[in-house]
């Protein structure tokens, strides 16, 4: 049956047209329970006998995701006007319900009711979309009731008053969310429903212990339309919040519109938000700025304290400012940088948050309802309140809890429990944390999936070698070398001396792509997962592990499909010709990089692949040197490395990780392929490619390296990369770390390197500043990162192997990709670190420590250090909670130093000082490794 659909539009040049949209609605739609005796029943997902069908509307599946997520809750249509209201409002919610669906454990059935005859529902005159939806989902109840008869119990559940009372006035069974889940009897399961924000009075009363009084502690939040007015009048300012790590009290929001990061001082000027969240900023006066000698570090006592929560006595509720204090106690004005309040959320960036539960020290609830504060185990984010009714079983583990609202007469954000982790302490558990916190997918891979893989055991075929743009390379003396264990091997290399007296020089990658085909499901998930991340102990791989460590990887003495960039290049490694090739390869051997650098360092051994080796290092220093000439930076981080128990898992030795000259080989070799792809590619594709990007530092940026470098004699001139590359060269000292310790201060005040969309920026902007390259991407890791899978797709394409995937037609998909690949890449990043951070935990648990540290970043009332020997960095208190404020210590932002008021002591930037190491517990369940003067 034909149903036309028509609708005015407006078009560029004024005029108002009617347009009519053909919508078809058919009759072999079926309802997908196997008990139905009219429909066909090959595709039903309900369950054989269900004694009640569920129908849910738009709110409950945006509200309750965590409750439908939870496997008590099956039997569920969820109705294609609903999966279409939920994408529109809430992508990440609309993904969640996708996965659900596409469970085959899950009875979870999607019925399209808009297209089916007896469900669609005409637009009424006068009707809002939001009352035409409502209505479509009653009369889709309606039709399944009667369709499937009074055997089975067709329920509509509704949080929406209103119709919830059209539903029974229309003989449909309707209930809230509560009501249908107390009738289950899992009290477990209440736990799990998210609390209206009305709520938030409510149990700040019973926390208080006294009458309601209303009592505001935060600002109000401005209207979006007032925040867009003050935006482009320049009254407000937007940015992303970002809260310090080691002092929950102080943020940061980068702001285009001032070029600069603008400070946010306090609980009460940071108004509700979380980090995370774009917010809109109003300045505060300039004689209320923030200075560096303000800034302290705050210790796990001052989250109790509720001064950071409250605002001052005043009629409009004002942000609380606190004052900046010179060494003799007065107030300085007009010092200091940019500091602000936050006037309103833009976008919430509410996520799951792992941590564990304390008891709040009030009364028990009603029917066994207790209230708890849950602790996340990341200090930036503030306690949350939660009821549950499960509080004794919960206490001793790791749970994950979501937030509902924060409401302004709240201390703190109203949340409920999601599950339970597992218990504190467990390895195994903390390690899930640090993956749950970071949004890692660490799921096993689905049947679909895995149905994508080619069969096993897997060999270069006849066919394989017979492809005409296949060259077969298996005659090259090729070698990989790798990190020690390393089974993942994606590139490899080889070198050999031509007659002419030049080389050929091959960087050889995994083809990831031949296996990995655009649109099918191995590719989504590929896109999804965006990289491999690496634990201490593990790896979470981005492509299952048949192809990681078998079908692709470039494992010594199998034939294995690559994609080869080969130069010719002269022995002073200038490049004469470039080509491009997918191959088959055949590894002579797969060194790590100690067993490389041993061999290239023995005299003794002349064999061909140690030759090879050899001028491969030799053309290496001098492509290292050339670039550092135009100006590459050579940075540096605290890398550390652990050696690990093979049967506990647990740390046995930790260290700074060492760079070896194999090390840097590789890496010119990579850098080079990369950049000599990027060339390719936008030769060919110049709005459609994929590249990498490093923008230069702002002034405000290398602020606090400018510091740091004046106040202990050191002249660094950062006009540009080349500059600031000449000066760190010639930053030394009598210190050995004195130089890596300069380059670490860098590196942080270096942005992230991105990914983009060569489309979306001009050819000016692709620059990449810490190479100093115009032009630079990734292709040399498509088995643990999808960005190169994309390049490898761009290359194969611009050599006219294969056509350009449609995906590339679409500029907001391309840009939509980059984005996720930047979050992906920046997490795996963070859970790596968390990684480390658990396993020094671990380490020092048992192992309390004296050793050497260097001063570098002061604040009010200590200063961080970083530990060499074991690569830590951490704060040290001057100051206990008790002494704040006493003004024993100053600090001299001039000389960064923090001095003793009578002038008697004084502690200086890079300073040398001994520390103790040990880990404490200062909160339940929040072990941290403290670090205390000796």
């Amino acid at each position: 049956m034909l149903h036309n659909k028509s609708f005015v539009k407006k078009t560029k040049g004024g005029k108002v047209i009617r347009q009519v949209r053909e919508h078809y609605l058919r009759d072999d739609i079926y309802c997908g329970a196997p008990s139905c005796t009219i429909c066909n029943t090959s595709g039903a997902r309900l369950s054989a006998s269900p004694s009640t069908i569920l129908v849910l509307d738009t709110n409950v599946v945006l509200n309750q995701i965590d409750l439908l997520e939870n496997p008590a809750i099956d039997d569920v249509v969820v109705l294609s006007i609903v999966l279409d209201e939920v994408k529109n409002k809430n992508l990440s919610v609309y993904n969640r319900l996708r996965a659900i669906c596409s469970n085959p454990m899950r009875k979870f059935f999607v019925f399209s009711n808009e297209y089916h005859r007896d469900t669609y529902v005409k637009e009424m005159s006068g009707e809002t979309k939001n009352d035409r939806n409502d209505r479509a989902i009653r009369v889709a109840s309606q039709w399944y009731q009667k369709h499937l008869g009074d055997a089975i119990k067709v329920l509509l559940v509704t949080n929406d008053k209103e119709n919830k009372r059209k539903a029974s006035e229309e003989g449909i069974c309707a209930e809230t969310v509560e009501s249908y889940v107390k009738s289950l009897d899992r009290p477990d399961l209440l736990d799990l429903l998210v609390r209206p924000s009305s709520e938030d009075v409510e149990m700040e009363d019973v926390e208080d212990h006294r009458p309601s009084k209303r009592k505001i502690i935060y600002a109000e939040h401005k209207p979006m339309s007032e925040i867009t007015s003050g935006l482009h009048r320049g009254i407000y300012h937007q940015g992303k919040l970002r809260v310090n790590r080691y002092n929950p009290f102080e943020a940061y929001v980068g702001s285009e519109s001032i070029g600069d990061e603008i400070i946010i001082y306090g609980r009460s000027n940071m108004n509700r938000a979380f980090d995370g969240d774009i917010v809109a900023v109003e300045l505060l006066p300039q004689d209320q700025w923030q200075g560096e000698k303000s800034m302290s570090i705050a210790s796990e006592e001052d989250e109790d304290d509720d001064d950071v929560h409250l605002a001052p006595n005043s009629a409009d509720v004002a942000p609380r400012t606190i004052p900046q204090q010179s060494s003799t106690g007065e107030i300085n004005a007009g010092s200091g940088r940019p500091s602000g309040c936050i006037v309103g959320i833009i976008k919430r960036n509410w996520q799951s948050y792992c941590g564990s539960l304390e008891p709040m020290p009030i009364p028990g609830g009603s029917r066994g309802v207790a209230y708890a504060l849950f602790v996340s185990k990341d200090r930036r984010f503030p306690k949350i309140r939660i009821q549950t009714r499960q509080l004794e079983n919960l206490l001793d583990k790791r749970i994950i809890v979501s937030v509902d609202s924060w409401d302004r007469q709240s201390r703190y954000p109203s949340g409920h429990y999601v599950r339970t982790v597992g218990k504190i302490g467990d390895k195994d558990t903390e390690t899930e944390v640090v993956l749950i916190e970071n949004d890692i997918n660490s799921r096993p891979f689905s049947a679909q999936v895995l149905a994508c893989l080619p069969p096993l055991p897997w060999s270069v075929s006849s066919e394989d070698l017979s492809i005409p743009f296949r060259q077969d390379l298996r005659h090259l003396r090729v070698f990989s070398v790798d990190p020690p264990g390393c089974k993942d091997i994606d590139d490899a290399l080889h070198c050999i001396a031509l007659p002419n007296g030049n080389f050929d020089v091959g960087v050889h990658i995994a083809d990831v792509t031949n296996f990995v085909f655009p649109g099918t499901p191995l590719d989504d998930e590929a896109s999804q997962r965006g990289t491999s991340v690496y634990l201490v102990e593990k790896r979470i791989d981005m492509l299952p592990k048949p192809l990681t460590e078998d079908v692709c990887s470039l494992r010594s003495d199998v034939e294995r499909l690559a994609f080869s960039v080969i130069w010719e290049m002269t022995p002073e490694a200038d490049i004469i010709s470039t080509r491009y090739t997918k191959s088959v390869i055949k590894s002579a051997a797969a060194l790590s990089y100690v067993e490389a650098q041993a061999r290239m360092d023995d005299s003794r051994l002349m064999d061909p692949v140690t030759t090879d080796l050899r001028n491969m290092n030799s053309l290496a220093k001098k492509m290292r040197l050339r670039r550092i000439e135009n100006g590459a930076l050579t940075l540096a981080s605290a890398e550390v490395k652990f050696q690990i128990d093979t049967e506990t898992h647990n740390p046995l030795d930790i260290g700074i990780y060492q760079i070896k000259e194999a090390n840097q080989m590789v890496e010119e070799f990579m850098l080079a392929a990369n950049v000599s792809v990027a060339q390719q590619i936008l030769k060919s594709f110049p709005l459609c490619s994929l590249l990498r990007r490093h923008p230069t530092p702002t002034k405000e940026m290398l602020e606090p390296l400018l510091r740091v470098s004046a106040a202990i004699g050191l002249n660094l001139d950062v006009s540009s990369s080349k500059a600031l590359a000449d000066s760190l060269d010639h930053a030394v000292g009598d210190d050995p770390y004195f130089n890596k310790l300069i380059r670490i201060l860098t590196t942080r005040c270096m942005s992230q390197a991105v990914y983009f969309c060569s489309g979306d920026l001009s050819p000016p902007e692709y620059h990449h500043y810490g190479l100093a390259t115009p032009l630079y991407t990734h292709f040399t890791s498509p088995i643990r990162r999808y960005a190169d899978v994309i390049v490898h797709r761009l290359l194969a394409a611009s050599i006219g192997i294969s056509k350009l995937p449609s995906v590339f037609q679409d500029r907001l998909q391309l840009t939509s990709i980059a984005d996720n690949l930047n979050y992906r890449h920046r997490n795996a990043q963070m859970a790596g670190r968390a990684s480390v951070e658990l396993n020094t935990l671990i380490y020092f648990r048992t192992r309390p420590t004296d050793t050497e540290a260097r001063v570098v970043k002061i604040r009010s009332n200590g200063f961080f250090v970083f530990v060499p020997k074991f690569g830590i960095e951490g704060p040290v208190y001057l100051t206990t909670r008790a002494e704040k404020g006493s003004g024993e210590w100053y600090v001299d932002e001039q000389e960064q130093k923090i001095k003793k008021m009578d002038g008697s002591f004084s502690y200086s930037i890079l300073q040398t000082v001994q520390i103790h190491l040990e880990v404490v517990e200062p909160q339940p369940n929040r072990p941290k490794l403290q670090l205390t003067l000796i």
